[in-house]
């Protein structure tokens, strides 16, 4: 190799922009190895895989190849496998075929064969198997690995098996994703068969089956496979954290890191922000400042992934101000994704003119929104009422960042309308969306017709919605509520009768709060124990006091008529949030804030009483609902009643 290529790829492999690339492609040119198939080939891979927007570059740089080779193909192919329209990937391949002189060889099939397992045709995938049996590679270790993995993907864990069982020597590699692929199909005993049976085993066969277990629910299964690996690393521990964590075991979760930590393990980028997003999902405040303080002394700040994890650990367990000097106090260049994680933040808690100035901000320093960015601004000047603001961002979404709307984006702009009370207009918009809108779109709809009491469109929506998710608890007790509050008893008979004959039952409440950086739940109606009696006990006491110093009288409207008064009043006593708060503010600190994560929507009563207790007592109280963040304070909700 002479120096002058030698000098160019060396340059290449330092390129991290496609600025300083385009520099080394000048260079290229000048000097004449722009028709040098190594150098050619080798710029081509870079633009497609190493550089994060200079896809659509390296397709324009395939074309001045008059005869591209089998290499340049599959750098192109590759890329496209791996972008947000794997579907390309499978046109360069057909191409391939018709214009080329050279055949497909072992990585043309695997890569075009991962292209297809990303946008999962199944179809595609049976007919390009095809094609690598007849090229005599579909027993290739390269090809069948992949092989494997796309039935899986597909759903098809007969077909992956079937791939396996006629590949004559299959290495580790091999092994693993067919266990990962009976995982893949909920096949957990298959799975277990396989892991039994393999010759040789890694570390990451013993991940595979941690993250399987763990995904499938089967947290004690994992538990004892953790045990008996022979060696754990850094993916292990995060597996044991974020399976737990999924499966609503938070303290659990915890308990993983904290032994992480006495075993002296240095945790990595990828065990923080999966600890981090555990707080995030359980609302763990203080466990998350603990973690903001050994981030800081360890260093971690310098990573980007592990400040978005703060920022969004801290949003959602209800301290966006802790997210805001996070975010200004970065020291490495924000990214999209923390623009992103901000905004979301403010959102999350009505901040809707912050959220709009923060955008603005984000346009100003150069960074392109996304579509998720712009979910984020939507829902923004939703919660804040900016309903003209919001109509803007959406057309300016498509005609100044050609972001074209999916279906989130169309659900915002529903939420927008139904929020205002523009009912009529909300139900236009989505007969008039140029795509089909699904079950949350008609829900969101509903939930505006329950808030604002529009029985006649309830019912047509809920017609609507019985089409596509006829099954749904929550929009037959939404609409059973809507009648409730109407008086409209027998209709509420009706669809309670509707729930019977379909044996469709409504998900329990739960609500969960930090104590002492434990997390304790409780849920609606359970069986009393230690700690719920102490909650019922407050509970009485706080109700006692609220009806004696504000007249507090229990809402009841939405329950059913066919029972007692003084019964009503103990149904909608005992719903969890009301037992969080009271526990909280049995055990913790005098003028510590409140802070709730519950996993359905506030009731009307509970939120009334929020506000008595936050008057009455002088605090804070923070509930992350279904819907959104309430900050209840001095009698006010953030929400501005509206949720």
């Amino acid at each position: 190799m002479n120096s002058s290529k030698q000098f160019c790829l060396s340059l290449l492999s330092k390129c991290k922009t496609l600025k300083s690339t385009k520099q080394v492609q000048a260079y290229v040119h000048k000097t004449g190895l722009d028709t040098d198939p190594l150098v050619a080939g080798k710029l081509l891979l870079h633009c497609a895989i190493s550089i994060s927007d200079a896809l659509d570059y390296a397709r324009r740089l395939f074309l001045h190849f008059p005869n591209p080779d089998v290499f340049m193909y599959n750098a192109l192919i590759r890329g496209l496998a791996e972008s947000e329209t794997p579907q390309n990937s499978l046109l360069t391949f057909i191409e391939m075929r018709r214009k080329s002189v050279f055949l497909p060889d072992s990585f043309s099939f695997a890569f075009i064969l991962k292209g297809v397992a990303n946008y999962r045709s199944l179809r595609d995938g049976v007919q390009l198997h095809c094609q690598a049996l007849c090229h005599g590679l579909d027993t290739h270790l390269f090809v069948g690995t992949t092989l494997i993995s796309l039935y899986a993907e597909c759903g098809r864990v007969d077909f992956a098996k079937q791939v396996f069982e006629e590949m004559s020597e299959p290495n580790v590699v091999t092994w693993n994703a067919t266990v990962t692929a009976c995982f893949r199909c909920m096949d957990v005993e298959g799975a277990e068969g396989l892991f039994s049976q393999m010759p040789f085993r890694n570390l990451t066969s013993w991940n595979v089956m941690l993250a399987g277990y763990t995904k499938a629910g089967e947290v004690q299964l994992a538990r004892q496979a953790f045990s008996d690996m022979p060696i754990k690393d850094d993916v292990s521990w995060s597996t044991m954290v974020v399976g737990f964590a999924h499966n609503g075991l938070f303290d659990e979760a915890f308990g993983f890191f904290r032994e992480l930590h006495r075993e002296r393990i240095k945790p990595s980028e990828v065990s923080l922000t999966s600890v981090l997003s555990a707080c995030a999902d359980a609302g763990a405040f203080e466990f998350g400042k603990i973690l903001h303080g050994f981030i800081e002394k360890a260093g971690f700040l310098q990573i980007i992934s592990v400040n978005n994890a703060l920022m969004d650990a801290y949003s959602k367990c209800g301290n966006v101000g802790m997210a805001r000097l996070v975010f200004q106090s970065m020291t490495v260049r924000r990214s999209i994704v923390s623009w992103t994680s901000m905004l979301a933040g403010l959102e999350m808690h009505g901040h809707g003119d912050e959220a709009v100035q923060l955008f603005h901000e984000m346009e100003e320093s150069g960074i392109r929104p996304d579509g998720i960015t712009f979910i984020s601004l939507l829902y923004a000047c939703s919660h804040a009422g900016l309903i003209e603001q919001g109509c803007a961002y959406f057309h300016k979404m498509k005609n100044s960042y050609s972001v074209e709307p999916a279906m989130e984006h169309y659900g915002c702009m529903v939420d927008l309308y139904g929020r205002a009370g523009r009912l009529q207009k909300a139900y236009e918009f989505v007969c008039q969306m140029p795509i089909s809108p699904n079950a949350i779109i008609w829900r969101t709809l509903l939930g505006a017709c329950s808030f604002h009491g529009n029985i006649e469109l309830a019912k047509l929506v809920k017609e609507r919605l019985s089409e596509l998710d006829p099954n749904n608890s929550g929009d037959h007790v939404l609409l059973s509520n809507i009648y409730a509050v109407a008086g409209k008893w027998r209709d509420v008979a009706t669809v309670r009768r509707s729930m019977t004959d379909r044996r469709i039952q409504k998900s329990p409440g739960w609500s969960m709060i930090e104590v002492d950086k434990v997390m304790c739940s409780f849920v609606a109606g359970e069986r009393q124990n230690k700690i719920t009696e102490e909650a019922y006990d407050k509970l009485t006491e706080i109700m006692s006091k609220l009806r004696v110093e504000v007249g507090y009288v229990p809402e009841v409207r939405s329950v059913l008529h066919d029972i007692e008064g003084e019964e009503k009043e103990n149904s909608v006593s005992r719903h969890s949030e009301k037992l969080a708060v009271a526990f909280g503010i049995a055990k913790l600190p005098k003028g510590r804030t409140i802070r709730i994560v519950k996993n359905l929507r506030v009731c009307g009563d509970c939120h009334s009483m929020m506000k008595l207790i936050s008057k009455v007592y002088r605090i804070e109280i923070v509930v992350r609902d279904r819907s959104r963040f309430h900050l209840f304070k001095d009698g006010f909700c953030s929400c501005r009643d509206y949720w």
